[in-house]
């Protein structure tokens, strides 16, 4: 059942059980509306208590029935609120640990709202492109207050319930239950059985002594913020109509505004991005009942930027952590950049100095491999490079407890010849962090052909624990990420030699909607990194082809950020990317040296080129079973590489576009000489789709 009917005394008590946050979905609305009705014909019931059972009162809509009839289909959310206004006895919603979207809804329809502390109550519909849609614009404004309802409606952040019970004037919530809260709620509906008439949310008023100038006020900040979101306005929009329209209207204004944002690119993207996300963790040979290791202590082998980062991550979980350097000195520098970086939260009101205290108390550090020995889980942030890597897992595997995790941060090397240089290659694991990897919210674990099973299943449920979000890539050169942005780079360096610039390049992808354009990004994580790679390449690959560009820069010693000059110039303590002519005459006497005429090259051009060369990469991963789902690649370039949220990751933005004329384009890009015609062959997967009229989802 997904909500039970029970009595105490008087009291009816109808629970939610919908795990695992006790969706709305239709048996939910059914069973709910049922228990209304059985209450409403029982003379010996005076009041009736809605719950929810386990760890929410309620989440919302049900995520598993997103576009599907059941979603709609009566009671629908609205009618199911509509029955409880006009109950003929006392309903009184007993609110606990997450109370949002349609389960806040729900609550605003009963009479009455009991509240635990520390309730998660929030109207979250603007994450996913969306306004509520089952009458919060109308409902919390009039419990609220239309500023602070306005704020967490725009914002989609959650408020803890005793923070809004102080709010003078509130009447959201009518008592905050410190002991049981179902006890304390049928304590509650026996006090109120006989109250009549019955206070109903609606019927309240609304009001603002300057609304005119608030509205305005919102909307020229909030247009500012969410230039490419339309929702926030639209929030606004709705709000406003509470106080200038008769309920009844407003209501219907809202859900003109609900239905007509559920079909703008935004909101499939935004709705497409929160349903990938959760489908990260679904592993079909891994289920969710797979024994896991207890994880009690970390050691991390190596303090710089990347092993600093990774450290504070399990320090910001309570996780001791030690970590290991060749020198002293090393190890100082890097626990000093820990320091700073948190002393830096604490001046910005992020963090209380008694945090960093023990946060910094769970760290140790140490220059002899003997004392990695009891740790759960080892993580390796060396150098780049396999021969360094073999070192470091062979000491590993003769140091390491049994049973010890030994995860590799490679962002690049063959993770099962890392695996061979032990005796235990079930152990070993990729746990790619993405830098700053204190700040990032992508990780991703690089399944091994022979890692354990358990190994895996330890790692995601550690993922949360750390709060990043886990993508599961097989093992091939540079995983799921970097082996797409490779192809990436390779189309802006062609572009640079056909006419572009850098500037342009980076000005063009940043108006799409990325972080940062590629010359931008390089100078930022060090043009070296890549050079490194490449010169791997024209060992490993001679027949891949790439531009000279990036290779002549670095010969010119201009790594970036870090050198002060890249593709752009720096000046010292800031980071403004200023262009550069020494790099634009570089440029400029490559082309001539390969008899390139310079051409005008659009900013459409430039964006499809990069894009469908992340998707073309993207579908060849997918086919060979390096990412699980096009909808992990989505994840990994939304969470890792600034892909757009609004476009919803690359693979999302092909099917909007639409496959087939992704292929149209990948035809012409194959017909430029001085491309790669080989690469611009559609992958497999993706000129079947595109055929078929398929799309990737």
């Amino acid at each position: 059942m997904s909500a039970s009917y029970e009595t105490r005394g008087h009291v009816a008590v109808i629970t939610l059980n919908n795990p695992p946050v006790n969706g709305l979905g239709y048996a939910t609305r059914s069973e709910i509306y049922a228990g209304l009705q059985r209450a409403e014909a029982d003379a010996a019931i005076n009041a009736i208590v809605i719950t929810g059972a386990g760890k929410a009162f309620s989440g919302g809509a049900d995520i598993r029935e997103f576009g599907s009839p059941k979603a709609i289909a009566e009671p629908n959310l609205l009618s199911l609120i509509a029955a409880l206004e006009s109950c003929s006895k006392p309903v009184v919603a007993a609110i606990h640990s997450v109370c949002m979207g349609g389960g806040l809804e729900l609550a605003l329809g009963c009479h009455y709202r009991v509240a635990a502390p520390g309730t998660q109550v929030a109207l979250p519909e603007v994450k996913i492109g969306l306004i509520p849609g089952a009458g919060g614009t109308q409902r919390l404004p009039r419990v609220l207050g239309v500023e602070t309802a306005l704020n967490m409606i725009v914002s989609g952040e959650p408020v803890k319930s005793e923070m809004l019970a102080k709010l003078p004037g509130q009447k959201l919530i009518d008592r905050i239950v410190d002991g049981d809260l179902l006890d304390g709620a049928v304590a509650f509906a026996g006090e109120v059985a006989g109250a009549r008439p019955l206070p109903i949310v609606r019927e309240l008023k609304v009001s603002h002594p300057n609304a005119d100038a608030f509205f305005q006020f919102a909307r020229n900040t909030v247009g500012a913020m969410a230039k490419n979101f339309p929702a926030p306005l639209k929030c606004i929009e709705a709000v406003a109509a509470s106080l200038r329209m008769k309920f009844d209207d407003a209501m219907r204004l809202e859900r003109e505004i609900f239905m007509s944002l559920m079909l703008t690119p935004e909101s499939r993207a935004l709705r497409h991005a929160f349903m990938a996300e959760r489908a990260t963790s679904k592993i079909p040979d891994v289920p969710p009942d797979t024994p896991t290791r207890e994880v009690r202590k970390v050691a991390i082998i190596g303090a710089g930027t990347m092993g600093g980062g990774i450290a504070m991550n399990f320090l910001n979980a309570g996780i001791p952590v030690v970590m290991l350097e060749m020198k002293q000195e090393a190890l100082d520098k890097g626990v000093g950049v820990m320091r700073r970086n948190y002393e830096a939260q604490v001046k910005k009101g992020k963090l209380k100095q008694d945090k960093l205290d023990e946060r910094m108390a769970l760290l140790s550090t140490t220059l002899s491999y003997d004392d990695l020995k009891d740790a759960d889980l080892v993580i390796e942030a060396v150098f780049e490079d396999m021969g360094v890597k073999e070192q470091v897992f062979k000491t590993l595997d003769e140091v390491m407890k049994p049973g010890a995790i030994l995860a590799s941060n490679t962002s690049t090397l063959d993770l099962n010849k890392i695996a061979s240089f032990t005796k235990r290659p079930e152990d070993v694991i990729g746990m790619h962090f993405f830098s700053p990897a204190n700040v990032m919210k992508l990780l991703e674990v690089v399944r091994g052909d022979k890692t354990g099973k358990d190994v895996l299943a330890t790692v995601m449920q550690l993922a949360k624990k750390i709060r990043k979000t886990a993508v599961v890539s097989g093992v091939c050169d540079g995983f799921i990420g970097n082996r797409m942005i490779e192809q990436y780079s390779r189309q802006a360096g062609f572009l640079l030699e056909e006419g572009a610039t850098p500037e342009q390049v980076d000005k063009a992808m940043e108006r799409f909607g990325m972080a940062m354009g590629p010359f931008r990004m390089g100078d930022l994580a060090g043009n070296d990194v890549g050079w490194y790679i490449r010169k791997r390449r024209y060992v490993e690959k001679p027949n891949l082809r790439y531009s000279k560009t990036a290779d002549l820069l670095c010969e010119m010693g201009r790594f970036g950020q870090k050198t002060g000059a890249g593709w752009y110039d720096y000046v010292p303590g800031k980071r403004d990317a200023i262009p550069s002519p020494v790099v634009v005459d570089m440029i400029a006497k490559h082309r001539a040296e390969l008899g390139v005429t310079p051409r005008k090259i659009s900013d459409d051009e430039i964006v499809h080129r990069l894009v469908w060369a992340l998707v073309n990469e993207g579908a060849k991963i997918v086919e060979e079973g390096i990412a699980l789902r096009a909808s992990d690649i989505d994840v990994v370039y939304l969470t890792g590489y600034g892909f757009p949220l609004h476009r919803g990751g690359p693979m999302n933005y092909a099917d909007t576009v639409g496959l087939f004329n992704v292929v149209a384009a990948m035809k012409r890009f194959a017909a430029n000489p001085h491309d790669d015609a080989e690469f611009w062959q559609p992958a497999p997967l993706l000129a079947c789709l595109a055929a078929e009229g398929k799309t990737f989802s």
